[in-house]
Parts: structure tokens; sequence; C-alpha cells
């Protein structure tokens, strides 16, 4: 038996069944793998890792929410040595400019007296990038980041220079201490596919991690992939098939989640706004790098209910009348998943 793969131009490739069943098995072993090695330094934050996994997977961004001191960095530092990826950090600050992030020419002068302008890549120019309290940056910095995410490029002094393959940026984000931020537009926002909330851990996580990295021993995570691996990994997640009740399910639940098609009454009156079609975009793909990630074949409607608030809540606005009241953006999210999905 065969089947028809797409390809990002629209060619088709034709592959066996007993292929894809060969890939899946040996990407999925080597997903359980790297998890793994992140939760041995990550303690008590599975469902982070998890989300963090299938944004990368579904070929994303993400942003990660959480007060500091919960392991944010480490995290970023476990995901790209489990994934064989090259990564860098930038510490987003008022001062920072554009080129700090993307990189700028510069003036050189040979031995025989020749000028010449060369290109000094700055910190974007790699496989997973850590940008540490985005809001913090400037709007101008912001946009030259964001413009890179959505487009896989940069242009800087009138050319257009290539990203690495893959290319994802994880971006930080501290609730505490708003003053001196430059909170994120909503458009902006949505070009991240998860916003990520972190908590602290529970009591035995804590007590787990607080043995673990008091000691002498530090443990060291181990790459279970490689970039190839991961653009394998992420090109089996969209040749994944989606059955008609998750399909019907994600639609039912993005247009159910807008003021102008409420699939609960007081959505009306208390949203401003709702997700639009990147949203159930975003979720379709979740889905998929979620069943990956525990070795299914296919997503179910479980997968939809477990990501719809990462993938919507940075995509819904309160209404200001609601935000009087003290509603709050996740539990409208359940109660729409709740009728949505039944």
């Amino acid at each position: 038996m065969t089947s028809i793969l797409q390809n990002g131009v629209g060619e088709a490739n034709l592959v066996t069944e007993s292929d894809i069943l060969a890939r899946f098995a040996v990407t999925t072993a080597r997903l359980a793998v790297a998890r793994d090695e992140v939760r041995r330094v990550i303690l008590g934050q599975d469902a982070v890792i998890e989300q963090c996994l299938a944004a990368i997977l579904s070929g994303g961004h993400a942003l990660i929410v959480g007060v500091p001191g919960l392991g944010k960095t480490k995290l970023v530092e476990a995901l790209a040595a489990a994934l064989g990826l090259a990564t860098r950090r930038i510490q987003c600050t008022p001062d920072l400019m554009p080129g700090d992030i993307l990189g700028s020419e510069v003036l050189e002068t040979d031995a025989s007296g020749t000028r010449s302008f060369r290109f000094i890549e700055g910190p974007v120019f790699t496989e997973l990038l850590m940008a540490d309290e985005i809001n913090r940056a400037s709007p101008r910095t912001q946009s030259a980041l964001l413009q890179a995410m959505a487009e896989n490029r940069v242009a800087v002094a009138g050319l257009n220079r290539a990203l690495p393959e893959p290319f994802h940026v994880l971006a930080t984000q501290n609730p505490l201490e708003q003053e001196g931020t430059y909170p994120l537009p909503e458009a902006q926002l949505d070009r991240f596919l998860f916003e990520i909330r972190i908590d602290y851990p529970s009591l035995p996580d804590e007590r787990a991690m607080l043995l673990a990295t008091t000691g002498v021993a530090q443990a060291e995570v181990r790459a279970a992939l490689d970039p190839a691996g991961v653009r394998a990994a992420q090109h089996l997640v969209r040749a994944m098939p989606v059955g008609e009740q998750v399909l019907d399910g994600i639609l039912r639940l993005v247009r159910g989640a807008r003021p102008e098609t409420p699939l609960i009454p007081e959505l009306a009156e208390a949203l401003a706004w709702g997700p639009g079609p990147r949203a159930a975009q975003a979720l379709m793909l979740a889905c998929r790098a979620r069943a990956l990630l525990d070795g299914r074949e296919a997503p179910s409607l479980d997968d939809v209910a477990a990501l719809a608030p990462p993938v919507l809540r940075h995509r819904m606005g309160l209404s200001f009348a609601a935000r009087a009241e003290g509603a709050g953006v996740e539990a409208l999210i359940g109660r729409v998943v709740t009728k949505a999905l039944g």
C-alpha cells in the first residue's frame, strides 16, 4: 500500500505505508528519550516540557510566562541539548537594538589597505533562541525579532539572509514588575504558537529538585536527536492524518471562542476579540505533535482539550466590562472547550 505526502512546494512524494510506520517508530522512540532527558534536569514540569516539545515539533515558537527562579533558562538549555540544537540567549533590555539581535555590517581593512564590509551574524542565527524577558525590549527590537520568527530570514543592509533550519524562539516573560516594560501587541502575540504558563512545583518535586541541584554531581542532558532528526519529526507531524471528528472539534472550538460566533452566550459581551484562523492552524499542528510525542498515529479530542489553553489564551482579549468584573480568560476557555468537545 502506498500513500501520497505533500511537501512544502506542492509536489507529491510517493512513499509506502511501511516506510511511514518505520519512520514513526524511530521518531517516537527518539522523542521519548529526548523528553526523558529533559525530565532528568527539569523536575515537576511535565506539562511545560510537553508543550515546549509540541511547539518545536509543530515548527512554531513559544512564549513562556512565569515568575523568576522557576528554571526557564535551564529548560531551554535542556531542550536544546536533548534535541541536538545549537542555542543562544538574548537578555532583553530597553537599550537593546535590532542590530544586537540580527547582526550588522562592519567596515574592515585588509593588509593591502582594501576596505570592505563584512557581515557579523547576531545571536538570531542559531537553531533554538532564548529571548529572556522579551517584554523589556523596545517595540522596535521586538518587531525585528518577531519578523525573523515569522519569515525565517532577516533583512540587513538591503540583503535577505536566511536563518538556520530548524529555527525556533522560546521567549520568556515575567508577569511581575511591569514597570519599564513594553507589552507585546496582540498581532505580535499571535505569532507565538503557544503561551505556556510555568507554575511553582509541588512539594515532592521541589524537594527532589533541592537535593538534585545542590550536590556535587549535576545531571547532564544527552542528545537524542539532531537538527536533521528534528526536521524529519516536523515533516512527520504534518503528514499525520487527522480524523473528521478532531477537525470538526477544532473548528467548533476556535470559531465558538469568537465574540461574533459565541458558543456560549456570555462570550459576546465578555470578549473584545477572539482567535483567528492562525489559532486553528496552530491547534491542528500541536495536536498532531502531542500525538506523536505519545506514540499515537493520530490525534484525538483529548489532545484538542489539553492544548486549547496554551493555544488560545493569548489570542483572546477580555472586554473592559469583563475585566472590571474580574473575569478570566482561562475560565472562559474551559467552558468553551466543554461545550465544543462535549
